[in-house]
């Protein structure tokens, strides 16, 4: 098992920049890849963002690609989610998720996910 505890999220206005953090806790994190989720309501959970733990290489859906930055810092366990340019459609409940295992495909297989932080943006 591996606790991811989010942090970040809230209510900003279109136009405006937050930044989610997600910490894998209790153990140092040997795991393939972590990533970033989100489910609008009314919506199924969709593909956000990416990283290879071990190379740093990055991986985005279409719709945030240029707004948002993933990046990871391996002494701290954690991944960070920068998103800038926000719009009301980005307004979702955001999952942190991790994977154990590879696969060339980041959009899938994560098997630890965190508790989901609030994302608003008003318009």
């Amino acid at each position: 098992q591996v606790p991811l505890v989010e942090s970040g999220g809230g209510l900003v206005q279109a136009g405006g920049s937050l930044r989610l953090s997600c910490a894998a806790s209790g153990r140092t994190f040997g795991g393939n890849a972590m990533g970033w989720f989100r489910q609008a309501p009314g919506k199924e959970r969709e593909f956000v963002a990416a990283v290879s733990w071990s190379t740093g290489r990055t991986y985005y859906a279409d719709s945030v690609k240029g707004r948002f930055t993933i990046s990871r810092d391996n002494a701290k366990n954690t991944v960070y989610l920068q998103m800038t340019s926000l719009k009301p459609e980005d307004t979702a409940i955001y999952y942190c998720a991790a994977r154990s295992l590879y696969s060339s495909d980041y959009t899938k297989y994560y098997n630890y996910w965190g508790q989901g932080t609030q994302v608003t943006v008003s318009s």
